[in-house]
């Protein structure tokens, strides 16, 4: 999960679940002023997101996904006690109706 710098979106909701229950909060970035609709998500603030609990995770998007990936030895400089991540195709690549289906209630 933490072994690649990029997650997909399919990456992001089932890692979020999967963190969740470790109680390890997932929140994704805005570094462009641009929120992502119908998923939560905070603008680019070091004060506000020093806050957040230590074991925290830091998914960081843009329009194209290109330039947080290129940040990300910045990112994890400035926030070292955080795991940061960027979000593979950023703003651009996001499905709005994408969900997580977990093998259609196993009627196999």
């Amino acid at each position: 999960m933490f072994e690649k710098d990029e997650w997909t979106q399919q990456e992001l909701f089932k890692y979020s679940k999967e963190l969740e229950k470790k109680n390890v909060k997932v929140v994704l970035i805005d570094t462009i002023l641009k929120p992502i609709e119908y998923i939560e998500t905070i603008t680019y603030n070091p004060y506000e997101m020093l806050k957040m609990p230590n074991n925290s995770v830091f998914v960081f998007y843009c329009d194209t996904g290109k330039t947080t990936k290129e940040r990300l030895n910045y990112y994890r400089k400035k926030f070292p006690e955080y795991k940061c991540i960027s979000l593979r195709g950023g703003r651009g690549y996001w499905r709005p109706n994408y969900q997580l289906i977990d093998e259609l209630d196993k009627n196999v």
